[in-house]
C-alpha cells in the first residue's frame, strides 16, 4: 500500500487495449483508492443499445439512444477482489469486453447526448477524491483539474495480441485479424472524432507500456509519485 500526503485524482488516459483497465486497478489497489472504468460505462450503453437493435455496423439511432438514457443504470461491484460493471443490476463484466460490444462502442460513444450523461455521472461519482479514472478525455474533459494525469500508448500489434490472449483466456472465440482491424479502426475513430478525441492533455506523463510488465509499470507509478513529492515522507 502506498500513502499519500493527500488524496488525489489519479486520470489515466490513452489507446484501446493498452492495459489502462488493468493498470489502473492496481493503482487503485496501491493507494486504496475507488476505481471508476469510464470505459467499462460507455460499453455498457453499448450493449444496452446492441441489444435493443439500435446500433449496428453502418448505422446508429442517436436520436432513440438519447431517449432511453435515463433508463441505463450503471454501477460497479467489488465481487471476488475484482472490479465488476452491472447495467440494470445485471452483471455484464464479459459481455461488453467481446467484440461485438468493440466494435460499435465508438459509434455510441460519440453521441453527444451520451458523453454529457456519463461525464456527469462520472463526475458526480468521484466528488470525493481519492479516485483512479481511466478512459480518453478523463484528463482533457471529466477532470482536467486531477492531480496526476497519465496518459498510456502501446504498438498497436502488441495491443492486439493482449486482446486476443484475453478472450482466449476467458474461452470467447477471437480472430486476431478481426481484432487487429478493430483496434486500427478504434484508433482513427477515437483520435479524430469531433466530441472529446483521444488527445494528451499538456500536463500528462506518457508511458509507453509496449515491452513492459505490470511490476515495471508501477515501478514508474512510484518513482512518479516520488518525484511530484505527493509520498508520504
Amino acid at each position: 500500500m502506498i500513502a499519500l500526503q493527500k488524496k488525489i485524482i489519479v486520470a489515466v488516459d490513452g489507446f484501446s487495449s493498452c492495459g489502462k483497465s488493468s493498470y489502473s486497478k492496481l493503482i487503485a489497489k496501491e493507494l486504496q483508492y475507488v476505481y471508476l472504468d469510464s470505459g467499462a460505462m460507455y460499453r455498457a450503453v453499448a450493449l444496452y443499445a446492441l441489444r435493443k437493435g439500435w446500433v449496428h455496423a453502418d448505422t446508429v439511432l442517436a436520436e432513440v439512444i438519447v431517449l432511453h438514457l435515463q433508463d441505463i443504470e450503471i454501477s460497479f461491484r467489488l465481487m471476488d477482489g475484482e472490479n465488476t460493471t452491472f447495467l440494470n443490476g445485471e452483471n455484464i463484466e464479459n459481455e461488453i469486453r467481446g467484440v461485438g460490444v468493440s466494435s460499435v462502442v465508438s459509434k455510441v460513444s460519440k453521441i453527444p447526448e451520451v458523453r454529457s450523461y456519463l461525464v456527469a455521472l462520472q463526475q458526480k461519482m468521484g466528488k470525493v477524491k481519492g479516485i483512479v479514472m481511466d478512459g480518453r478525455d478523463i484528463g482533457t474533459v471529466v477532470f482536467p483539474e486531477a492531480e496526476l494525469k497519465i496518459y498510456m500508448q502501446a504498438d498497436a500489434a502488441v495491443r492486439a495480441k493482449r486482446r486476443y490472449d484475453e478472450l482466449q483466456a476467458k474461452g470467447m472465440p477471437a480472430s486476431l485479424e478481426e481484432i487487429t482491424q478493430n483496434i486500427n479502426d478504434r484508433d482513427h475513430l477515437d483520435i479524430n472524432r469531433s466530441v472529446s478525441p483521444l488527445v494528451k492533455a499538456d500536463d500528462a506523463l506518457v508511458l509507453d507500456n509496449s515491452y513492459m510488465t505490470f511490476e515495471e509499470q508501477m515501478g514508474w507509478f512510484r518513482n512518479v509519485l516520488k518525484v511530484k513529492g505527493l509520498l508520504v515522507n
